[in-house]
């Protein structure tokens, strides 16, 4: 594989990259949380339970109604890696097979510009269009069974479908609870003949847009901007404060003869020394002995109460997590946790008595002894890790009624007429049933916010009576002063903002950087794949303008015999099929797209030969870490992967009376390997060596795929990297690495290979792997009856491709 198309697959996803270059930075632990905290989406960001985090894979699509397809239809599908031909000719019902796929997906069809995506034109079958449906099987990394997409119709108009999604352990919900709306359109896995030419002759900006949502920057540029906004937002607050200070100077000089006007000014006006404590003091200290009125009156013109906001959110908080808690009350977790609970006293009762073995519930002798008290302790440790779900919720519930007990604050000084408001407030914090918390804090709060709002507008207007030019310039002193003391607070945090801000922007551009140059990396690598005797070279592939900007595009540089040209004015219609081929693909198979397949339709038209040579080894490479599934009527495709002795499976699409379509698997890797063998055995008169070396190693491809097919269903299923299958598939001792992890799920047991396959297939089993190892060595095999060996080497492979059945 190229250097540049190893390093665009081996690229991890940008949250990966985000985290590790984050961990790894010199920034100060405030900046750090403060980027963490913006990353992960906030305080405030949920996730829908049914969204989904694993690789998605294609297992089976249904298909009725739609199209050209009339009664239920079945295409059947391996959902891992690899290549999958779906061939038939024009008429036979692949392209209705395609767009089930993408319609179940998105429920639209790509039109040209212009179009209304959403109106399917004749999209109902003439012959059983009454209740079209899709239906959708997916293979999710770490799930252990099938989740189903499905999507149906309620009206004679396109448009009017609703689709639905159903996970293992999870209930129906819209499919857009999926999560999938954003990656559908930035790594669309679909590719119609249509696409390839929007991809080419759409406007200069839709072209950079489709390039430019891939380099997956949305992490960091929402993150940026959430950042930016609570920035700007003290940035203002602090610029506000500053432009109100000379109106109010100007103020505090108008009554220079009055000793407290002197004082706030000198309070404000000291270059560098802020003194609020004089202004504090100012606002709310003691009056004179004949006036004590006046100071209360000062002390409610500066009450506040709770923040409604904060207080809200932490409430919702709460009662999220006692949610989550009940959900789980009566479950196994639950059980287990009760359970835990209980032998954790009895535990506690032994050690409290060590010498006494009499039950205290029902006096039974000698059953609480050294026995009871090992077996009992390893119950608690395996019922505590079945209970964590339950553990978590109540932690989740602890961490709330904290943070909601948090905000409960006293101020230094209460003003007298919301002594009751404020007692009652701050004795939630004594409230530990966290139902009654969240009841009473939420009630509490709104009653004192209520309660100082009031009391501040009667002391403001009263103030104003007595001393209507002190106390109109109290009420703004105080307002300032305020102002003043955020700004103050804040300022820290708005230094950290702004360095947060400012490393987010720097690695942004960075990143951004380095994801062009692999994107435009792997396009020149694909296109050299494909342009085979073609005299145009792609020089570069870059992004002219911004997001934002008026004037974008995707300028794509080419040279003839070393002749600068741009691209789209020299390609023959056959090359800019290819260009657009080779711009697609990097673009549907990043390592952030949730989508481990690509459905491609049609995509040989205008290729002459030798490219399609070139587009079999693309898909092919493409496939050893994706899903690929190709409709084509075209021969020449699937012809293309026979020369070049690639591995695939080939289904065929047939069209009978009614629109009734059949899909047909004809040939796979596995069948591949076993047909060249059984020839193999077939032909007579062939040198030794095709029966003695030939012979054996196809059967021992077969072998490896089935292992391969076997140990891929189930390190999926587990939710295992696929860098640890890729590493097993690249080791000298291949065979046996996939071989272990397809019977155990772990590489380390290739020594016990051997004794697993005796126990499931029988020792016969062993003796045909062996058989078929041997080929590959100089003396090669001794098989005496060669169509009875690659019989039962097929007999064993279809037993293997299926782990879930044993011998």
């Amino acid at each position: 594989m190229p250097e540049k198309e190893q390093h665009q697959r081996t690229a991890p996803p940008l949250a990966e990259t985000v985290a590790k270059r984050l961990a790894e930075s010199a920034l100060p632990g405030p900046v750090k949380a403060l980027l963490r905290e913006a990353l992960d989406g906030g305080a405030d960001g949920t996730v829908a339970s049914s969204a989904v985090s694993g690789r998605v894979f294609l297992d089976s699509l249904t298909v009725n109604g739609f199209r050209g397809i009339g009664p239920r239809a079945r295409l059947s599908l391996s959902p891992r890696p690899g290549v999958n031909l779906v061939v038939g000719r024009n008429g036979s019902g692949k392209s209705s097979l395609a767009d089930a796929i993408e319609v179940g997906f998105t429920g639209a069809r790509v039109h040209r510009s212009g179009q209304d995506a959403t109106r399917g034109g004749h999209w109902s079958n003439l012959h059983a269009g009454d209740d079209p449906a899709i239906e959708v099987k997916l293979a999710i990394e770490g799930d252990t069974s099938r989740s189903t997409l499905t999507r149906t119709w309620t009206s004679k108009e396109f448009g009017s479908s609703e689709a639905t999604f159903k996970r293992p352990g999870h209930a129906t919900v819209p499919l857009a609870e999926a999560g999938w709306d954003t990656a559908l359109t930035d790594h669309r896995p679909f590719l119609s003949y249509t696409d390839l030419d929007l991809m080419l002759t759409g406007k200069p900006s839709e072209r950079y847009d489709a390039i430019a949502a891939i380099l997956g920057m949305e992490l960091l540029s929402t993150a940026t901007n959430r950042l930016s906004t609570r920035e700007k937002a003290l940035a203002a607050a602090a610029k506000e404060m500053r432009d109100a200070l000379p109106g109010l100077k100007d103020a505090l000089y108008a009554l220079e003869d009055d000793e407290r006007a002197v004082r706030a000014l000198v309070a404000v006006d000291t270059p560098g020394a802020l003194d609020l404590d004089t202004i504090d003091e100012l606002l709310a200290g003691l009056p004179p002995a004949d006036d004590s009125r006046l100071a209360e009156l000062r002390i409610e013109a500066g009450a506040h109460g709770p923040d409604l906001a904060e207080v809200a959110a932490a409430v919702q908080r709460l009662l999220i997590a006692l949610a989550d808690v009940e959900d789980l009350r009566g479950t196994d977790a639950e059980s287990a946790r009760l359970r835990a609970d209980l032998l954790e006293k009895a535990l506690a009762h032994v050690d409290r008595h060590p010498y006494d073995d009499v039950c205290p519930m029902c006096g039974t002798d000698r059953v609480l002894g050294r026995e009871w008290y090992d077996h009992a302790s390893r119950q608690v440790a395996e019922l505590r890790r079945e209970a964590k779900a339950a553990e978590d919720a109540r932690s989740a519930v602890r961490a709330g009624a904290w943070t909601l007990q948090n905000l409960i604050e006293s101020p230094v000084r209460i003003p007298a007429c919301l002594t009751d408001p404020w007692k009652v407030w701050i004795n939630c914090r004594q409230i530990t049933d966290p139902v009654e918390l969240a009841r009473s804090a939420e009630e509490a709060a709104m009653v004192l916010a209520d309660a100082c709002d009031t009391a501040r507008r009667s002391a403001v207007r009263e103030l104003e009576e007595r001393d209507e030019r002190w106390s109109a310039l109290v009420v703004r002193l105080a307002a300032w002063a305020g102002k003043a003391r955020e700004t103050e607070r804040d300022k820290s945090l708005l230094s950290n903002l702004r360095k947060a801000v400012k490393w987010l922007k720097d690695l942004t551009s960075e990143l951004r950087e380095r994801r062009m140059e692999r994107f435009t990396g792997a396009t020149q690598d694909i296109w050299e794949r494909l342009r085979q005797e073609s005299n145009v070279d792609l020089t570069a592939v870059s992004l002219k303008g911004s997001e934002k900007a008026n004037v974008r595009k995707l300028v794509m540089a080419a040279s003839v015999d070393g002749q600068a040209a741009p691209a789209l004015d020299v390609m023959s219609q056959g090359e800019l099929h290819s260009l657009a081929l080779s711009l697609f693909l990097p673009r549907a198979t990043t390592a952030d797209s949730p989508f481990g397949f690509l459905v491609i339709d049609d995509p040989v038209q205008s290729m002459d030969p030798t490219k399609v040579h070139g587009l079999a080894q693309v898909l092919h490479e493409m496939g050893k870490h994706r899903q690929i599934v190709v409709f084509t009527h075209d021969t020449r495709l699937q012809k293309a992967f026979t020369d070049l002795e690639l591995p695939v499976t080939v289904l065929q699409v047939t069209r009978g009376e009614g629109s009734r379509v059949k899909v047909v698997c004809v040939d796979d890797p596995v069948a591949q390997a076993i047909g060249d063998a059984r020839a193999i055995a077939s032909t007579r008169g062939l040198p030794a060596e095709a029966y003695s070396h030939v012979l054996p190693g196809l059967c021992r491809i077969a072998l490896e795929n089935a292992f391969l097919e076997a140990a891929w269903i189930r390190h999926h299923r587990a939710g295992g990297s696929e860098r640890d299958l890729q590493d097993a598939l690249d080791s000298a001792e291949r065979f046996q690495k996939v071989a272990a992890l397809a019977l155990f799920g772990d590489v380390g047991h290739v020594t016990d290979v051997e004794s697993e396959v005796r126990r499931r297939y029988k020792d016969q089993a062993w003796l045909l792997i062996r058989t078929c190892q041997q080929g590959a060595h100089p003396g090669g095999a001794s098989i005496l009856n060669p169509h009875r060996f690659v019989s039962d080497v097929e007999a064993l492979a279809q037993k293997i491709r299926k782990p879930e059945v044993t011998a």
